[in-house]
């Protein structure tokens, strides 16, 4: 039995062992580098795995012989059925990702991986950011611009919406680019695997759904200065309107001048 990839799912079926593998890895022990002290990464390394999106298990495979746990959710009833058939050592949960509940699925930690489907990968760490608390380390492959992006700091090009939002929250490491040509179907983009491993942020200290806002007005006319783009969240004679932080663009500011600024406009 073979899994068809499905174009409206976006499927491209990883079949490049080796790269399996170092995928997999991305969340061993051997691999993780600690961010919040040395015994974390031992920590992370013995986590239950969910996956998303395995569709004929080529990473699921290295997963399972780590020793881990796996849990994989896939919406492909094809694949969902393959995955029964040949890989009987993981529970299969037959679903959209973006519309489970994570606590219903596993309870406590998790470590998520996944060959993510390039046309919703952002919204699947949208997702993921909801249970941060519940997922120390995320890793697996998406497309190599959108990796790239949400690893990418103040003063790239790249930085945005994305970048801010879950650097927030983890430390996000890009660690190495995948060709087309280890797909089947080969994709026509490159692609890009990182890690994000939970920072020791608790709070914003602000409140978040206005954080979000700021940010993603600030990035909805970037190549405006933050005056102009915010000028309809800052009331008339605030101070703020004086603080050389609105003479920046968006792409210039950190994490933490983001929370300031949110800070500054719900206060003025």
């Amino acid at each position: 039995m073979e899994v068809k990839a499905k174009k409206a799912l976006g499927q491209h079926f990883l079949t490049d062992l080796p790269t399996a593998e170092k995928i997999a890895d991305t969340i061993s022990e051997k691999e993780l580098s600690p961010a919040c002290g040395p015994e974390k990464g031992s920590v992370w390394g013995a986590l239950p795995v969910v996956e998303i999106g395995p569709g004929m298990g080529v990473l699921t495979d290295f997963l399972v012989a780590s020793g881990r746990d796996v849990t994989a959710i896939e919406i492909d009833h094809e694949s969902v059925e393959y995955l029964g058939k040949y890989k009987k050592s993981i529970k299969v949960i037959e679903g959209d990702f973006l519309r489970l509940d994570l606590n219903e699925i596993t309870p406590g930690e998790i470590a998520l991986i996944g060959n993510y489907p390039y046309n919703i990968s952002s919204q699947i760490f949208f997702r993921a950011l909801e249970y941060r608390e519940k997922i120390p380390v995320i890793a697996g492959m998406l497309q190599k611009e959108v990796a790239e992006r949400i690893c990418s700091g103040p003063g790239s090009k790249a930085y945005g919406i994305l970048s801010v939002l879950l650097q927030a929250w983890y430390d996000c490491e890009y660690l190495f680019t995948v060709e087309p040509g280890v797909f089947s179907p080969p994709p026509k983009v490159r692609s890009g695997v990182l890690r994000l491993t939970r920072n020791s942020r608790t709070e914003l200290g602000v409140d978040e759904k206005k954080f979000k806002t700021v940010v993603k007005t600030a990035f909805g006319q970037r190549r405006k200065t933050l005056r102009n783009s915010l000028s309809g969240m800052i009331s008339a004679g605030s101070p703020l309107l004086d603080d050389p932080i609105l003479k920046e663009r968006p792409e210039r500011l950190s994490v933490d001048q983001f929370i300031y600024l949110t800070k500054a406009i719900i206060k003025f």
